[in-house]
């Protein structure tokens, strides 16, 4: 079998409309960009207040309530670092793919982080509930829902359902968001029931739960961004409409197909591709569904005789 190519190098037109970027846009301003900076301003300020008022209430809830927002300032942090360091690096031919990646990075050293921290909140309330402290509940309570309203409003300003589907780094600070709100929640349940029924064994168990909780949630995102730096295979409903839009000629047989993700909206994909009567690398590239998000394709056509 013979390849057979879209055109020859050697003529500078042709070289010309071959030579592509790999930018991808990333070199854009992404939307959530400027979100997470304010949601970072927001749990920066609601922590500090949190940590001091659960020292000084005696609130292990609270306390962790705090940490909490305290770990996810720095992964929020990591999060517009990431946005930043890439639309610099969008056009730097360094990458053979783009930058788009460290947004997948970034969810990934967020989750670790988040799961590190669930480890310690659950070993601080294990000690409390060994060795109860005394908790000022009203207090505490009031600083909690203050909390809460800020993992709601910060919640808001994440919102971007078009992109939480692929955009590992958003998906990440969002989900840190909605961390930050379960453990609010769990904190406010765990003072309420401490103050009007008088079950102060509340206060360190529901460290415990929202450390599982968020534990789960953690490895959900290391396993979904790690897929993207491990650059896992596409998921199979995608290979087959690749596979079928090639093969919608008769005798065309595609022989080899990778594909991966090299941004939060798009794939990359290789294509190797078998006929008795090939058309060119572009045709083959024109049949393929424009909805898939496939931003770079390389299509390799082998001519074979009829009956191979």
């Amino acid at each position: 079998m013979n390849p057979t190519g879209g055109g020859d190098a050697s003529h500078e037109p042709c070289a010309a409309e071959r030579r592509h970027e790999h930018v991808f846009g990333q070199d854009r301003r992404r939307p959530g960009e400027r979100q997470t900076r304010i949601v970072i301003g927001l749990t920066a300020v609601t922590m500090l207040l949190e940590i001091v008022a659960g020292i000084r209430f005696g609130s292990m809830a609270l306390l962790a309530d705090g940490l909490h927002m305290a770990s996810h300032a720095a992964a929020l942090g990591i999060s517009a670092v990431a946005y930043a360091w890439v639309r610099r690096h969008a056009a730097d031919e360094g990458y053979s793919f783009g930058a788009g990646k460290m947004n997948a990075l970034a969810g990934f050293a967020g989750a670790v982080l988040l799961a590190g921290f669930a480890l310690l909140m659950a070993w601080e309330s294990a000690e409390r509930l060994l060795a109860p402290v005394p908790v000022a509940f009203g207090q505490a309570i009031a600083v909690a829902v203050l909390g809460l309203v800020v993992n709601a409003v910060s919640a808001v300003l994440l919102t971007h359902e078009e992109e939480h589907g692929h955009d590992h780094n958003l998906r990440s600070a969002y989900l840190h968001v909605l961390a930050d709100a379960l453990t609010s929640l769990l904190a406010i349940g765990a003072l309420l029931g401490g103050m009007l029924l008088g079950w102060r064994f509340l206060d360190p168990l529901m460290g415990i739960v929202g450390a599982a909780v968020i534990t789960r949630w953690s490895a959900g995102l290391l396993r979904e961004s790690g897929r993207v730096l491990l650059d896992r295979q596409a998921p199979q409903p995608v290979l087959e409409r690749i596979r079928a839009a090639v093969e919608s000629r008769s005798g065309d047989r595609v022989t080899d197909l990778h594909v991966w993700r090299i941004s939060p909206e798009g794939w990359s994909a290789i294509v190797s591709v078998v006929s008795p009567d090939p058309l060119s690398p572009d045709s083959y590239r024109a049949l393929l569904p424009e909805d898939l998000g496939l931003t770079h394709v390389n299509v390799e056509v082998n001519a074979c005789r009829h009956g191979e």
